[in-house]
């Protein structure tokens, strides 16, 4: 009998599609929409796998304790900060999806990066108003430097991106080194380096307690003046109050903020605390930056693959350590 792959979301036809072609002969997907409750709690104890995108709403109180056989709890999102993970076994691996999304997240990035040297929110505004600028100085990306916090699969594709826009790569990951290559790379405890050197600092690392307000006051204020901090992380990795103060206290500098402190996928609404929407050095977009066309089934096959590898005996990839596994 194959192996038992439980899936906790409920997935369109089309979708369920791309699950069973991507598991192939190597398991069965069960998915616990269609089960009663005591089918649902036999499912998970069989399961040797098991696909979710949100186990805090997909499954019922105690039913994540059920999953003791399981290889492997594979989540969708690169990002699993939000989910609540004190309830899964010790021995099951738990792994996020990293890099699933990142090729449009890097375009993403680039974008926003593009729209704050070339002033293009900012002249479109002054259009509107009547002044015609035509004179007033933009940026070149070529000969800058670009600070990538978070070195995985994101970051790397930023840095193909950047880089070919004639842009040095600087690099922060946990080894402090990757075979995308980089004209420096460190560890986290030579972040100063990178922030003092980059023209465009992007963070792309994942909210864990060493993360969470990582960019304070301090470090904002190793960055140059004229700095362009792009988030698509987790809004939680910058300390809200002192970004806010350093953008009004520095004009020249700018933040492009993907992922925000408070939002409704992971919060149920979206909140400010500061007025960050009324600055001219903002550019802002709601977490918009994987939603493309294609990318969810994308998303089920990166993901699939590596329940693959767990079901043949391999180690899953992208997997949380004990310390990260946070809720």
């Amino acid at each position: 009998m194959p192996d038992i792959v439980a899936v906790t979301t409920d997935f369109r036809p089309r979708e369920r599609a791309v699950i069973a072609d991507a598991l192939g002969d190597a398991g069965l997907a069960v998915f616990l929409a269609d089960l009663q409750d005591g089918d649902r709690a036999s499912a998970l104890r069989a399961a040797r796998a098991v696909l979710a995108r949100n186990t805090n709403t997909e499954l019922q109180p105690g039913e994540l304790g059920l999953i003791t056989g399981a290889r492997v709890l594979q989540f969708m999102t690169a990002g699993i900060d939000f989910v609540k993970l004190a309830g899964v076994p010790a021995s099951v691996a738990v792994s996020a999806n990293g890099g699933a999304y990142a090729g449009p997240m890097a375009e993403h990035t680039l974008a926003m990066v593009l729209a704050a040297m070339k002033r293009l929110i900012i002249e479109h505004e002054a259009m509107k108003a009547g002044a015609f600028n035509q004179h007033a100085r933009n940026r070149v990306m070529t000969g800058g430097t670009c600070g990538i916090i978070g070195f995985g699969g994101i970051g790397e594709a930023c840095a193909k991106l950047f880089r070919a826009m004639g842009m040095k790569i600087f690099g922060i990951n946990r080894r402090g080194a990757s075979d995308e290559p980089t004209d420096w790379i460190g560890t986290m405890d030579q972040i100063d380096t990178l922030l003092a050197a980059s023209d465009v600092i992007i963070l792309a690392t994942p909210l864990t307690p060493a993360t969470t307000g990582m960019i304070g006051a301090a470090e904002l204020g190793k960055m140059k003046a004229d700095a362009i901090l792009v988030n698509v992380a987790r809004g939680e990795v910058v300390e809200e109050a002192a970004l806010f103060a350093h953008l009004q206290a520095n004009p020249g500098f700018t933040a492009c903020i993907d992922a925000w402190w408070v939002e409704p996928e992971r919060h149920g609404a979206f909140r400010l605390d500061y007025p960050f929407l009324s600055l001219p050095n903002v550019i802002a977009s709601p977490h918009n930056s994987a939603s493309v066309p294609g990318m969810t089934e994308a998303a089920i096959r990166r993901a699939v693959a590596n329940i693959r590898r767990a079901l043949a005996g391999e180690t899953p990839r992208f997997m949380l350590a004990p310390h990260e596994r946070m809720g």
